[in-house]
């Protein structure tokens, strides 16, 4: 009886691992297939912040809202 018992939990522990491998794999394949060559980046230049790099280009997006004291809330500003 406990061996039937061992076996019942360990089978959604498996579907569970498989499911996380596949759907690794899946957004892998993604953004291997999406064709940026570099991550897009924020550098500041005379004119102020700027999106350089990636798909996206930096006039398709909203303009930005000036930051509150100077803070960065971005984790790949580049100063």
């Amino acid at each position: 009886m406990a061996r039937a018992t061992r076996s019942a939990g360990l089978l959604p522990l498996v579907i569970g691992v498989a499911s996380a491998a596949a759907l690794t794999g899946a957004a892998y394949f993604t953004v291997d297939s999406a064709g940026c060559g570099t991550p897009a980046q924020y550098i500041r230049n005379d004119h102020g912040v700027e999106l350089v790099g990636g798909c996206v280009n930096g006039s398709e997006l909203p303009p930005a809202k000036a930051p509150v004291n100077g803070a960065v809330a971005h984790g790949n500003y580049i100063p």
